[in-house]
């Protein structure tokens, strides 16, 4: 009797839960929907009736999509935009897992002197707002003549103080037998590292892929500062200039930011294993 009661139990609790889950990922997914069919309607009624579900297929079509597709007037430059930010994407978060991954990992498994007073600057970094070292960043940038470039995006926050403390919690419980055991065999300490430990740290990679890309793709501060040229944008940029005192158009606006959702949904769909097992076992480590 005791066991069936405590079969009830759980089955009741997960129940619960599924209904917990089903109500959050309903108040999740709603925006995204209403934003979709808000893409395939005019303008005028989104200015009538605001972001809402109402389907009329009279008014619904795919016309917001053919003017970017088409590449007329001011969505011309969208795809250029759109290939910005997966260059700069790509790139940022490929240079930000290697660094980054090697900075962690060297403070997490190595003793040296000065470990500490380093990994104590790393988070005295991570508490500092981004917009108190907006001006020195851009001084340097322009000194280094990185101004509308993709480098000058890129560079000044390819190592960030986040993903270094991520990896370095992740680092300290990876077992060092197998650090002794590589130099036993005659690896480097490159060696033991990109053939032993990053196998090992394939959880962490995959949470931090999609914290970096998607701070990347949706980055708009930091590009708006450096890059000048239409053509140099990024896509949250090209975005805003739809919305502007000379006129705005948010028949583009709509269509193109249900685009821009894409990338970011695709990857965290190929990286979800990878991330919610980062997270939970990095987060217990140290």
């Amino acid at each position: 009797m005791m066991q069936d009661n405590k079969k009830n139990k759980f089955s009741a609790a997960s129940i619960l839960l599924l209904l917990l889950f089903l109500i959050l990922a309903v108040f999740m997914l709603f925006p995204l929907y209403a934003l979709f069919l808000a893409s395939l309607k005019p303008a005028t009624e989104l200015f009538r009736y605001g972001l809402n579900v109402r389907l009329d297929f009279n008014l619904m079509s795919l016309d917001n999509y053919k003017s970017i597709f088409s590449g007329v007037g001011a969505a011309g430059n969208y795809f250029a935009w759109y290939k910005n930010s997966a260059v700069i994407t790509t790139l940022f978060t490929l240079l930000s897992l290697l660094l980054s991954s090697m900075v962690g990992y060297g403070l997490g498994m190595y003793r040296f002197k000065g470990r500490s007073l380093i990994f104590t600057l790393v988070l005295v970094v991570m508490m500092i707002p981004v917009e108190i070292i907006i001006l020195p960043l851009y001084k340097l940038t322009i000194s280094l003549k990185l101004i509308n470039t993709i480098w000058g995006v890129i560079l000044p926050f390819v190592v960030a103080p986040l993903p270094i403390f991520f990896f370095r919690q992740f680092a300290l419980g990876l077992p060092r037998d197998f650090m002794d055991a590589g130099r036993i065999d005659g690896c480097t300490e490159y060696g033991i590292f990109f053939r032993i430990m990053v196998p090992l740290m394939a959880p962490a990679f995959g949470a931090i892929t999609i914290l970096q890309a998607m701070n990347s793709w949706n980055n708009f501060l930091w590009p708006l500062i450096v890059l000048r040229t239409t053509e140099q944008f990024t896509l949250p940029i090209g975005l805003a200039s739809f919305v502007s005192p000379l006129g705005n158009n948010y028949d583009a606006l709509i269509a193109g930011a249900v685009l821009a959702i894409l990338p970011i949904l695709l990857l965290f769909l190929f990286f979800q294993r990878f991330f919610i097992e980062g997270l939970t076992v990095g987060g217990v480590k140290g």
